[in-house]
């Protein structure tokens, strides 16, 4: 089945470049295009994409704004933040407001798709560095904005396993990498992660690295290696 794609850009050359990319692949369509935030948000429902690529600096409503609307919405849907500007803030800031990644707009067209493909599937597109240094930096400063079950009580309900696992995904592991550092298998992980993921109420990895430095689960430095 075909990923349903909204792309967000003020600047209509850049939208057009980026629509032309998405829509040469087979397993990939662009049902809209926006011209600011406002308007994503209101094409956000009326069409309900699988993704949004989204900019950050727009006139009327912004990126981070816009996507903090459409993610707090039932059956949301992921948004992939691109922008020109390097900033920790407008990266952590698009994390916190729910998006689930953030990439450059000068990347290659094929970490472009990659990215969307991620995003879609309940992934993160940040790289585990990048994860580490902008949670490490910032998540001690404010609280995380998700639902009130997302707190110390809800950690209750995790096994000491789902609590590593947690620890590792904040580490910014991958599910490949996960299952190498405890020895089980990727669909094992995978099983882990989904039922964490419910238990504590958050959408995807990225709600669940922020939650883990929130509550400090984990620091900026990986875990180690001893499992439970």
């Amino acid at each position: 089945m075909s990923l349903s794609v909204l792309v967000v850009d003020d600047q209509g050359i850049v939208r057009a470049g980026f629509a032309a990319v998405i829509d040469a692949e087979e397993d990939m369509t662009v049902v809209g295009e926006a011209g600011d935030g406002a308007a994503a948000v209101r094409l956000a429902e009326e069409l309900a994409p699988d993704v949004i690529v989204m900019d950050v600096r727009m006139p009327e409503l912004d990126g981070i704004a816009a996507t903090r609307i459409i993610t707090g919405r039932e059956n949301a849907p992921r948004v992939l933040v691109l922008t020109t500007f390097d900033l920790d803030a407008y990266v952590f800031d698009a994390l916190r407001a729910g998006a689930s990644g953030f990439l450059l707009k000068d990347v290659h067209a094929s970490e472009l798709l990659h990215g969307i493909r991620v995003v879609a599937a309940g992934e993160s597109v940040l790289a585990p560095s990048a994860t580490r240094r902008l949670i490490g930096h910032y998540a001690s400063g404010a609280g995380t904005g998700f639902r009130a079950e997302s707190g110390p009580r809800a950690l209750e309900s995790l096994t000491q396993r789902e609590r590593f696992v947690l620890s590792l995904v904040a580490s910014g592991l991958n599910n490949a990498e996960i299952a190498e550092e405890l020895g089980i298998t990727v669909g094992t992980v995978k099983s882990h992660v989904n039922a964490l993921l419910r238990k504590l109420g958050l959408r995807d990895r990225v709600q669940a690295t922020i939650l883990a430095y929130d509550l400090g689960l984990a620091r900026p430095n990986p875990p180690g290696t001893h499992t439970p």
